[in-house]
């Protein structure tokens, strides 16, 4: 689609909007945070569950979805980058609209930030090389240091930045956090309907059977999470939106850096964009339910 009323190649400014928007978010993040609360989550046996189920069992799952459809390798890497990257930040807000425990979606949503630094590039890349990419050599390419270098600085950093300005000017941090947190949404929403206009023709050309292997692999994840997110229906419920719910704009960071130019930054966004949708179907579902419940109980 025609951009030209930008003087700029269009990836600098989806990667600029992305970058402050994942940052300013994590940044907000930190300033909610405290060295008790990391410390607890990260000693939580919860964690042993959570991280391969994520970094581990979605991903497998979301390979096989993509062997068994057959689909071609642009969309491959794009599901596979999404499966790499857990815990978006929308998750507590689909938790809180839900109902569920926002305590334990706000932590483990700014806990998983730290592992994804390390733990998606090597789980991307290892998903990958489990497929023939022939023909595509030089279409696709994958710079596993570089995509580190970019999450250690647009996803550790700012969660480290802000948790030392609450530990060190708590009132300045208590200020800036509702003014950082609308800018940072702004900026999301902003880069996602840009990559949306500027990828809207490859997004079109998704295919049917492509959005049928995205939905698949999403409601998958999402029951996955159910199965395995313990014996309380409001851990469940968190582990689900989590699972099913992958980062965009962190997937979005590695697709621009490591495939410009390629039709795998629109397969993130087609399946970031239905992901989001069926983020939004569970949530209905879950509050459907809660109002069936009140009304029977009063009844």
């Amino acid at each position: 689609m025609s951009i030209d009323f930008i003087p700029f190649p269009p990836e600098t400014l989806i990667r600029v909007l992305t970058m402050l928007s994942l940052g300013g978010l994590l940044l907000a993040v930190g300033m909610r945070l405290d060295l008790q609360s990391v410390a607890r989550a990260l000693m939580s046996r919860r964690l042993l569950v959570v991280l391969p189920l994520n970094f581990i069992l979605v991903p497998v799952l979301v390979s096989a979805v993509v062997w068994g459809f057959d689909l071609p390798p642009e969309l491959s890497a794009g599901m596979l980058l999404l499966a790499a990257a857990p815990f978006a930040p929308v998750v507590p807000v689909f938790v809180k609209m839900a109902g569920g425990n926002l305590t334990l979606a706000a932590g483990l949503t700014a806990i998983f930030p730290i592992f994804s630094t390390f733990l998606t590039p090597l789980v991307f890349e290892a998903s990958l090389s489990r497929f023939s990419y022939a023909g595509y050599a030089d279409a696709l390419k994958f710079f596993p240091l570089k995509s580190l270098a970019i999450l250690f600085n647009t996803v550790t950093l700012p969660i480290l930045v802000g948790m030392a300005l609450r530990q060190a000017l708590p009132v300045l941090a208590c200020r800036m956090l509702s003014p950082l947190e609308r800018l940072a949404e702004a900026a999301g929403a902003a880069s996602l309907a840009f990559v949306t206009y500027v990828e809207f023709e490859s997004i079109v050309a998704t295919g049917l059977k492509s959005l049928l292997a995205m939905a698949l692999a999403g409601e998958l994840s999402f029951l996955l999470g159910l199965a395995l997110g313990g014996s309380r229906p409001a851990s469940r419920q968190v582990i689900a939106f989590g699972t099913a719910n992958r980062n965009i704009a962190l997937a979005l960071l590695v697709a621009i850096d490591s495939f410009v130019g390629t039709p795998v930054v629109a397969a993130v966004v087609s399946n970031g964009l239905l992901l989001i949708f069926l983020g939004l179907l569970h949530v209905a579902f879950y509050r459907l339910a809660d109002r069936k419940k009140n009304t029977d109980s009063t009844g």
